[in-house]
């Protein structure tokens, strides 16, 4: 989707491909064509939910995959062992994820909502579904690591199949009860949680895989990343926008009716995204990390698996629910935040040394 930004000074917008350049655009026009989709027209919402994978909208689990595949095409798999051989990431991505993030949910969903369960409930979920899918898409934007975002995608979505249910239940029961707190139970299986992460993950990423050893094999790596990649990366453009699209339509009638709510589970995202982001970042400058694997590593911890989130949701407590509202919420702030964040990382760029040979974002 991206080149390499070139090492001469100038803005970032210049350095950006022409849709890479006016996402933001992009995304909120696809935004406002869902919403609008989603009140105008009759029964959309219930037509589009009619059919789902793992409790995720059909059309939506298209796009996810779509938004995927050309993305993960791009990951050099035979450099895959650099990044599993360097311990400080992928420790300090595993506390990021599964330490901080959730705890930081916990924190903010009850400072900002003690008096709404549900939604703080629904928060509380989306803090623990780590991100697998649009994280690539950011990632490649902000010129980050591939190799990294693979390996640190693939680590969270077996923490995610390990952990999820058990931290569910740790910080809606456990923990509030400690504290003191209304407590709330979570009904998910791991194999609901395993299926989620083979269809999002598994099939896009064996597809890249494929695609790239194929494509190799028989024409070299030349062609393929001169000739094939340039071809198929902007289709993640238009998987990310159709999905956005689909997703808004399926709740833009609960979202535009009830606007003083979304307003009040905006305001602990906002503050998640901001602080888990430019905490990561920090982070990663600290330990030594390059600027494409501290990108990787902050847009990684920041984003949220927000398609198991709202499944969850709708499994345990019903599709028209304030938990599930919650996690339709989540992407509605998560997708023009993180868009913003890209730019600011770019930006930021020339504050990092530089990459060793290598391990730059190609």
């Amino acid at each position: 989707m991206t080149t390499d930004a070139a090492a001469a000074p100038a803005p970032v917008a210049g350095r950006l491909a022409f849709l890479d350049r006016f996402l933001a655009v992009w995304i909120l026009l696809a935004m406002a064509a869902g919403l609008g989709l989603g009140r105008l027209v009759p029964g959309l919402g219930d037509a589009l939910a009619g059919v789902t994978v793992t409790g995720v909208s059909l059309p939506i689990a298209l796009g996810l995959l779509v938004m995927m595949y050309p993305v993960l095409a791009k990951v050099r798999y035979d450099r895959l062992d650099t990044v599993t051989r360097d311990r400080p990431l992928l420790l300090t991505s595993l506390v990021l994820n599964w330490v901080v993030g959730p705890a930081l949910m916990f924190a903010l969903a009850w400072i900002f909502l003690p008096d709404l369960p549900e939604y703080r409930t629904g928060l509380i979920i989306v803090g623990l579904a780590r991100c697998i899918a649009m994280v690539v898409i950011w990632n490649d934007l902000a010129c980050g690591d591939r190799e990294a975002a693979a390996v640190l995608v693939a680590l969270n979505s077996l923490f995610q199949v390990l952990a999820f249910a058990a931290l569910g239940w740790f910080y809606l029961s456990v923990l509030p009860g400690r504290l003191g707190l209304e407590q709330t139970a979570l009904d998910v299986s791991v194999w609901e949680i395993a299926r989620s992460v083979l269809i999002f993950l598994g099939i896009p990423l064996l597809a890249g895989f494929l695609t790239r050893r194929l494509g190799e094999k028989a024409r070299g790596r030349t062609w393929y990343e001169t000739k094939l990649i340039p071809r198929i990366g902007p289709v993640a453009l238009y998987g990310l926008l159709f999905t956005i699209v689909v997703l808004f339509a399926l709740q833009g009638d609960a979202i535009t009716s009830r606007p003083l709510d979304v307003a009040r589970i905006a305001l602990p995202l906002l503050a998640y995204f901001a602080l888990m982001w430019a905490g990561s970042m920090a982070v990663g400058r600290a330990v030594g990390l390059d600027y494409p694997r501290t990108t990787t590593l902050a847009f990684t911890a920041a984003g949220n698996n927000f398609e198991l989130a709202i499944a969850v949701a709708i499994a345990t407590f019903g599709a028209t629910s304030g938990q599930a509202l919650a996690g339709v919420v989540g992407p509605l702030i998560e997708v023009p935040v993180l868009i913003g964040l890209v730019h600011v990382a770019l930006a930021a760029r020339r504050h990092f040394p530089a990459s060793p040979e290598g391990s730059a974002h190609a």
